[in-house]
């Protein structure tokens, strides 16, 4: 022992000697106040990176050594600790715990001893059989289910860990690579971006405008930009803040639990919370307890009174044998409390959902929402982006207006004059964030954003090397691209003075230049050739190309400040048109959410021709449907925005904001909303909708935390799938609802009346029961009739695991069929019980109760004609219960094939061996009851039964199938569910433009924008439509100080205003036009699952009052968000 643990202190010596800095000091570094001193003593981040054994260029190196063995020994891996499953043990103690199941163990118990005693049982050596029997059932029922729980729980975990698992850029041996986050360490290099989740704590290295939001942790609202401390600002990068903007590279100082966000959210583990339809479905289910307690109480005092009264009248003593019976009829009593009560229903959905889940994984959706698999169901419009969803996302450079129009690349170096080459690639080069590196295919290819490696590649064209480009220029100065620029720029050194490279939306870049470069090469003024590029710009978009604005522009040293990016009197170099191709799966994709009854609509940054030709390639865009740009969409009343919504198709050139307005107003509306988005910014759209869908591929940390599906292959054909998946999961709980209501009903009312009406009176030297005959086969068989129920309490915990969890089991697992897209979505409020259901349920539970009590009362006289002619069946006795119970059981089988199909539909064995779950519990289910009915004897209450016996309790079960079909045959109207108008709007409303501009407003199919004209019919809407007075309560003016009197967002609609006119105008007046907002309401940040909308109003200072600012945030479930008055200065 002395040895070992001087072995362990020689390692942990040797490791303290080659990593002198501890955990605890690393970890103060970030701490709240940030650790600047301590960072200065480790020697700022030279000397942190020299301790840490690490190079802030090159990164660890790539080979294993024990240097990096004691790097992860000491400093942990980025992964935190897996939280406390519920071990096995635990949920069958949980099962236990139920307060029905412990009476009913008690009662077992009570009748074991009572059984084993001679005191108070004629039989001691068989009395005890019963009470074992059911202790048996309870613990076989308890066990498979906990066993189900169990496996469901570890399905989730795997999910959780495969939606956790991300990849991001790194630099390790000197070369840019890819990196689990799992396999991040201290002392490793990470690069960041625009819309990372930092995964590590660690200390700014370099980078351009980098900024981040730490408002989560620090309680700061204002990003706060990164850089070095000798530059006045804060070089500490903390896990779980978000970049907002800007690039750069990290030194990684923590990682898992020593991390500050590992700390955080090791403290913050909470226990998943049920679905809404989990939480409907409990509710449901003890409603029906309720109606079987009080079916127990019933029979045990209308029973007890009665077996005494009995006894009475027949002049029977009572003596303590009595007790035995007493306990059989409390037992049977709390049995029927645990077959009423549908514990299998909140089961069925957990089994559902673990079992679609995976299967919707499998087929590139990986749900991180439980909820959202159900609420996919009920969609009744998708908003999706276009770039790699509707599209491949494999662009390239197909053509341009550079020095003249190409219309194909081959042959373009030689045309173009080599300066303007130049010129070209290095802005190209440059202003950049791809690179090339090793994908996670194992393909060495450029790896970024689409545009930018589509430009690099096109850049090869001209013999750039794009690595050459960027160790030549010095970058002074970066301007990210942001979704409300659409464009990016970079300042560098070049040839004694500076150079801008700007890229992004052609229209735009168009618009901030003065001049062009024509095709000599020379430069001449933009206004000579504007009208060209806006051709070209529209030809290129015709041909639903992406469209991408070059220019440049030189300075002079201490020309401007450059704080700011100089963005104007550019020189154009000119539009290169992106092809990427339409995915040729998506247009019948679109073809089937119109058939399903869900509207498409696309939301596009693109410009409005190349939106509407794309859309129209989809199927989207159809006759009469109508196209709008983003910033006019914005300008809309609630009034004319509720006017063109059913018919807007596309919105084009729209940014976050614009889509999270649009999904707002949807919401308000009744709709339910299902998103795509891949950006940052939209992680605000994504969280606001029902149902948010991040890109796997291209999507951001943010929109990824912000969804409640990840799209894994960024397909729109794969939201369908989605779409199916949410919808056969609602169906499979109703096809279990439906079966497991009529097992309830059946169940209990045989035992509830069939225990009334047995009349046994036993005495020890007679039978006062049964007729000569029964008398006769009595002395035969040695069989004495039944005192008490005809389902006993081991039969009725049997069907009780029929019915709960083998049926939940067999139709949760129900795969889904393409019929299922062939109906409009399920309202969100629409019952789940349905008039259909209520009909199958009712109609087969009269069928099988006309049957099972005609089998009670006289089946022993029918049964008598198919049995040999020695034997004749005694009325209730053990024989004839066990064909009550046997014809009972085979009533639920195939009642259960009847239940796998819904509504009006045909053939319930449509699809049937498409379910090797469902055949397989089938077969159990009967094996099992063969076994029950023929080998089970005293401990089960049954007797074996003769072939004929079987064939006729199979013929009497299959029954239920003609009947089941000519139920679903009886016309039933369902009632028509409205959507359900929110009381509190979800819109966020940006500040309108004071004079909108008149062109492309609106346009139709065709593509041509609208004119202005008096003889243009209006399209009125009709007065049942929502409007804004319907959907948004007016906002208390008293509350919020910050709302002008004389108008507000969500004020009433007057009554003129119901008949108002899809704007088709371009001198539109706005009603109900929303006041102006401050400059600065932005909404900055999403992360971990919870929008923080920040009001940063950047203008708003003691001298400068805003007296027209409106609250323009509310949604249902946050309070709304002021600035305080300024007091007066009166």
């Amino acid at each position: 022992m002395t040895g070992s643990h001087e072995m362990e202190s020689i390692m942990l010596d040797s490791m303290e000697d080659e990593f002198p800095v501890s955990v605890e000091t690393l970890g103060k570094l970030v701490d709240v106040p940030k650790g600047f001193d301590t960072y200065a003593e480790l020697g700022g981040l030279n000397g942190l990176a020299t301790k840490l054994k690490t190079n802030t260029k090159t990164g660890l190196p790539l080979e294993k050594s024990s240097t990096e063995d004691n790097r992860v020994i000491k400093y942990s891996k980025n992964i935190l600790p897996d939280p406390p499953h519920q071990p096995l043990w635990s949920i069958v103690l949980d099962a236990l715990s139920d307060h029905i199941l412990i009476l009913l163990i008690v009662a077992a118990v009570v009748s074991i001893v009572l059984g084993s005693i001679s005191y108070t049982s004629d039989h001691p050596e068989t009395g005890w059989i019963d009470g074992v029997a059911i202790l048996v059932a309870v613990i076989l029922v308890v066990g498979i289910t906990s066993l189900n729980d169990f496996k469901n729980q570890a399905r989730f975990r795997e999910l959780n860990d495969k939606s956790n698992d991300k990849e991001v850029k790194g630099i390790r041996g000197g070369e840019q690579c890819q990196i689990s986050i799992f396999d991040v360490k201290v002392g490793d290099i990470i690069s960041l971006d625009t819309g990372d989740i930092l995964c590590a704590d660690g200390v700014f290295i370099d980078g351009h405008a980098l900024k981040c939001d730490e408002s989560s942790i620090t309680g700061e609202s204002d990003p706060i930009k990164k850089g070095q401390p000798q530059e006045n600002m804060d070089p500490f990068l903390i896990s779980g803040s978000m970049v907002i903007e800007g690039f750069g590279t990290m030194l990684v100082t923590a990682v898992g639990v020593n991390s500050f966000n590992g700390k955080t959210m090791m403290g913050l583990r909470v226990e998943s919370e049920d679905t809404p339809l989990q939480v409907k479905l409990s509710v449901l289910a003890s409603r029906i307890g309720y109606f079987g307690m009080i079916a127990a109480v019933l029979m045990l005092l209308i029973a007890i009174p009665k077996y005494f009264i009995q006894r009475k009248v027949h002049h029977i003593e009572i003596t303590r044998e009595d007790a035995q019976p007493i306990v059989q009829l409390v037992i049977s009593a709390i049995t029927i409390v645990v077959v009423a009560v549908p514990e299998g229903l909140p089961l069925a959905v957990t089994m559902a959902l673990a079992y679609g889940m995976m299967k919707m994984f499998k087929e590139n959706n990986l749900v991180r929402n439980l909820a959202s698999c159900e609420t996919m169901g009920s969609a009744t419009t998708i908003c999706s982006d276009k770039t790699g969803t509707l599209t491949q996302n494999v662009m390239t450079v197909t053509s341009g207006a550079i020095c003249g129009t190409f219309l194909t690349v081959d042959g373009i170096a030689q045309k173009m004059p080599k300066h303007i080459q130049t010129i070209l690639t290095d802005g190209m080069a440059i202003n950049s964030n791809a690179y090339e590196g090793v994908s996670s295919k194992g393909k060495l290819e450029f790896i970024g954003s689409k545009t930018e490696c589509a430009l690099l590649n096109f850049g090869k064209i001209f013999g750039c090397d794009y690595n050459e480009v960027r160790k030549r220029l010095e970058v002074v100065e970066l301007y990210p691209f942001s979704s409300a620029r659409k464009r990016m720029s970079v300042l560098v050194k070049h040839d004694q003075q500076l150079r801008l490279f700007t890229k992004g939306a052609s229209e735009i870049i168009l618009a901030q230049c003065s001049s062009y470069i024509d095709e000599m090469g020379n430069i001449r003024p933009i206004s000579e050739a504007k009208t060209y590029f806006e051709e070209q710009i529209n030809n290129f978009a015709s041909d639903a190309l992406r469209t991408i604005g070059l220019a440049y522009r030189d300075f002079q040293y201490g020309e401007c400040d450059f704080k700011e990016p100089p963005e104007n009197h550019l020189i154009f170099i000119g539009i290169v048109g992106i092809k990427d191709p339409l995915r040729p799966e998506v247009p019948d994709a679109v073809q089937v959410c119109k058939s399903a009854g869900i509207v498409v609509r696309m939301v596009t940054g693109d410009n409005l021709i190349t939106a509407q030709n794309i859309a129209r390639n989809c199927g989207i865009l159809t006759e009469g449907g109508l196209c709008m740009e983003g910033p006019k969409f914005r300008e809309l009343s609630q009034s004319e925005m509720d006017a063109i919504l059913p018919r807007l198709q596309v919105l084009a050139r729209s940014s976050p904001t614009d889509k999270q307005l649009l999904v707002g107003r949807l919401k308000d509306l009744g709709e339910v909303v299902a998103v795509t988005g891949d950006g940052t910014n939209d992680g605000p759209a994504l969280k606001l909708a029902n149902v948010g869908f991040s890109m796997g591929i291209s999507g951001t940390e943010v929109a990824i935390a912000a969804s409640d599906v990840v799209l894994l292959d960024d397909n729109f054909a794969s939201i369908v799938r989605a779409v199916l998946w949410g919808r056969n999961i609602y169906d499979a709980i109703c096809k279990f609802l439906q079966f497991q209501l009529t097992v309830n009903v059946v169940a209990v009312t045989i035992a509830f009346i069939g225990t009334l009406t047995s009349d046994v009176i036993e005495d020890d030297s007679s039978s006062t029961s049964g007729s000569s005959s029964s008398t006769s086969s009595s002395v035969d068989k040695g069989e004495q009739p039944r005192q008490g129920s005809p389902l006993t309490a081991v039969q009725l915990l049997w069907v009780n695991l029929i019915m709960d969890t083998l049926a939940a089991l067999a139709l949760a697992t129900e795969p889904p069929t393409p019929e299922l897209l062939n109906r409009p979505p399920n309202g969100k409020n629409a019952p789940l019980i349905t008039r259909s259901m209520w009909k199958n349920i009712i109609g087969q539970a009269a069928l099988q109760l006309a049957v099972l009590f005609t089998i009670l009362y006289q089946g022993h006289n029918i049964f008598d004609h198919f049995t040999p002619s020695h034997f004749t069946i005694t009325k209730n006795g053990i024989h004839h219960y066990t064909l009550v119970f046997n014809c009972f059981v085979f009533l639920q089988l195939f009642n259960e094939i009847n239940a796998r199909v819904l509504g009006n539909r045909t053939n319930p064995f449509k699809n049937f061996f498409n379910n090797p779950i469902f055949i397989a519990v089938m077969i159990f289910t009967l094996g099992v009851q063969i076994i029950f009915v023929t080998f089970g004897g005293q401990a089960t209450s049954t007797d074996s039964l003769y072939i004929i016996e079987w064939i006729c309790c199979v013929v009497v079960g299959a029954i239920s199938l003609p009947v089941g079909l000519l139920l679903r045959k009886i016309p039933i109207s369902e009632p028509v569910v409205k959507n359900e108008i929110p009381v509190h709007s979800e819109a966020i409303y940006t500040p309108p433009s004071p004079n909108p501009s008149s062109s492309n407003l609106l346009s139709g199919a065709s593509g041509s924008s609208t004119n202005n004209n008096n003889n243009t019919k209006h399209s009125p809407i009709s007065k049942d439509y929502p409007t804004s007075g319907e959907s948004t309560p007016p906002i208390n003016d008293e509350v919020s100080p910050l709302v002008n009197r004389k108008a507000s967002v969500g004020a009433s609609v007057n009554s003129q205003d119901i008949n108002t006119p899809i704007p088709s105008s371009s001198n539109l007046v706005n009603l109900n036009k929303p006041t102006h907002v401050g400059r600065g309401w932005q909404i900055v940040r999403q992360t971990h699952k919870k929008l923080v909308v920040i009001n940063a109003l950047k203008e708003f200072s003691q001298q400068k009052r805003e007296t027209d600012l409106v609250d323009i945030v509310r949604g249902t479930n946050r309070s709304s968000l002021h600035l305080p008055s300024l007091p007066s200065n009166n």
